[in-house]
């Protein structure tokens, strides 16, 4: 069938995006995968089907008193199908979807399109089934989400913990500045990446909390006299210099052994005996200094930037290399729990896709 002919369309709402609250009596859906908005009045009390039409999709399932935005679309089953077969079903095809919404400024999903989707009608019992298998999936995902996002708290509270807050000094360590703690300071290199031997690092391989991704990675060749010059080493602190404001100065530790090229857009930095990147690289991405770094920037053509003269007189506490070393070792702990942890839900995710595709996009054989 038609989805038009399996749901029921629920009343429109008035209500703005930028009217929502941090805090509320009620969730407000907004057009956006973040569920983190709330408003004092509801529109629905119901099992219902949140989908946004504005921007990018999402799709959110509800029961009970809910507020969402104009940019929202709400459903409800009339009875044939249960209405989280069809938020899964919905979610299985967002691909579909995304591709639905038009527009030359803020893109809107166009409705007609939308409701003309097939929908797979089958029985009561193999639609429980299907609910059944990928709740339990969808929530173990949750959990292990759940289990990271605590360990990256972790290692702040215990950096808080062992140093204090940053410019306090409750320790009354010695003041210094960056440059007495590092050996080099080195910006990479500005050729373009075009393919080639080695692995290529880029302003957006350094996540905003600080750590190492090579998901999206380049290559480049480079000149064999050049190399050294920009290449990296394991323990290096890598900066991202240049970047919108919000970004810019995010600092990462290069934790492994095989070498890489860095971009012109990062500093890379080279530390001394009287510090552990660990410690410095968690100092750089603690909310205090990410404000003082925001401040210190300099726009130029819708970029913000740091240089390294100023990357190097950024004041810090210089606390006992031995603390800073135990912090490092607590790190390197906490960070092979999560490798674990997010090695299983990659596993889960894909499980998940998979009996998404079966269930949704192919035929699946119940015994």
């Amino acid at each position: 069938m038609k989805l038009e002919e399996t749901i029921i369309i629920l009343p429109k709402s008035k209500i703005k995006a930028g009217d929502g609250k941090k805090e509320g009596k009620y969730l407000l859906y907004r057009s956006s995968n973040k569920i983190d908005t709330y408003y004092d009045e509801y529109i629905i009390d119901t099992e219902a089907i949140i989908v946004g039409t504005g921007g990018n999709p999402s799709i959110h399932y509800n029961i009970g008193k809910c507020a969402y935005t104009t940019q929202c679309l709400a459903i409800t089953s009339k009875g044939t199908l249960k209405n989280k077969y069809i938020y899964y079903y919905l979610l299985s095809q967002l691909d579909r979807i995304q591709n639905m919404f038009r527009g030359m400024t803020i893109k809107q999903l166009d409705k007609k399109e939308f409701f003309n989707l097939d929908i797979p009608i089958i029985e009561v019992d193999i639609q429980d089934k299907i609910i059944e298998n990928l709740d339990i999936i969808t929530n173990n995902i949750q959990s292990k989400k759940q289990q990271v996002k605590k360990l990256e708290q972790l290692v702040k509270s215990q950096f808080v913990e062992m140093f204090g807050t940053p410019f306090l000094n409750e320790k009354n360590w010695k003041y210094g500045i960056i440059k007495d703690l590092v050996k080099e300071v080195k910006y990479g290199t500005s050729k373009p990446a075009n393919g080639g031997k080695y692995k290529y690092l880029r302003m957006n391989n350094i996540t905003y909390d600080g750590k190492l991704d090579l998901r999206e990675i380049k290559y480049i060749d480079i000149e064999e006299s050049d190399k050294e010059k920009y290449s990296t080493k394991n323990g290096d602190i890598l900066f991202n210099r240049t970047n919108s404001k919000e970004l810019v100065g995010k600092t990462c530790v290069f934790d492994i052994e095989e070498e890489m090229i860095i971009a012109g857009f990062i500093i890379r930095v080279r530390i001394n005996e009287f510090a552990n990147p660990y410690f410095i690289s968690e100092y750089m991405n603690t909310v205090y200094l990410k404000e003082k770094l925001r401040n210190m920037c300099k726009d130029a053509s819708g970029q913000s930037n740091i240089n390294a003269k100023e990357l190097e007189n950024i004041k810090i506490y210089i606390p006992p290399i031995t603390l800073q070393n135990q912090f490092s070792e607590i790190v390197k702990q906490i960070d092979k729990q999560k490798f674990e942890i997010e090695k299983s839900l990659k596993e889960t995710q894909e499980l998940y896709e998979s009996l998404m595709d079966e269930y949704f996009k192919g035929e699946k054989r119940w015994n």
